[in-house]
């Protein structure tokens, strides 16, 4: 039985776009959903699964953290240094692909500051959150590791591009990256405070910075 890997571009500007692969790289089916309910979502699964094991990436932070943050990641230094007042946005997750220059990230902040893509994104992982195992994934930090990589191929068509070509691009990186990871050949990174990993395609290359892959606090 093949497995499939389902990815989700998250935003508010117009409908989220998706993307599933099989294990073979072609494309089953892509479209969007609306954010209203989130049903289309829930019921986009269910349809996958008819055919087979399915995982799925989301391109949106997993959680806002529940305070600001006191730790910073000073890269001169390779250390991390502690705040006195709490005043900082961002997840472990995201501190890595930064400190290692991999991708921008968008700052995580608390809930009630989140803009509105990103507090869709935290409802659409609660709402899928038993029917399949969900990853969060980063389609810029994706294309980075990839870049100059030629074995990486996914089959796919342009039916579903017109709303919006480069968020249906997300779409199949986030499936892409999905497999990738899945299969073995990626890593994930962050969840020292608990708010989550972001899976990457391959492996962080070197030089490591392994201080910023702990946590402080443990």
């Amino acid at each position: 039985m093949a497995s499939y890997y389902l990815g989700i571009d998250v935003q508010t500007r117009r409908h989220c776009s998706y993307a599933a692969i099989d294990d073979q790289g072609t494309l089953t089916e892509s479209g969007w959903f609306s954010d209203d309910s989130l049903n289309d979502a829930v019921s986009l699964v269910k349809r996958i699964i008819l055919r087979g094991p399915v995982q799925i990436g989301i391109d949106a932070p997993r959680m806002p953290l529940e305070t600001k943050r006191i730790w910073f990641w000073n890269g001169n230094q390779r250390r991390w240094n502690q705040s006195n007042n709490r005043i900082g946005n961002g997840r472990h997750c995201e501190i890595v692909l930064s400190a290692h220059r991999i991708a921008n990230p968008q700052w995580t902040p608390i809930k009630i500051q989140a803009p509105a893509w990103m507090k869709l994104g935290f409802r659409l992982y609660e709402t899928l959150e038993g029917q399949a195992r969900i990853h969060e994934v980063f389609p810029s930090a994706s294309y980075t590791l990839l870049s100059g990589v030629r074995d990486v191929r996914v089959d796919i068509d342009f039916s579903a591009c017109r709303p919006g070509p480069k968020d249906m691009l997300d779409a199949w990186v986030a499936a892409a990256t999905v497999r990738e990871f899945v299969e073995g050949r990626g890593v994930e990174v962050g969840d020292g405070d608990g708010l989550g990993t972001i899976i990457l395609p391959r492996p962080i290359p070197g030089p490591l910075i392994k201080e910023v892959l702990k946590w402080p606090e443990n």
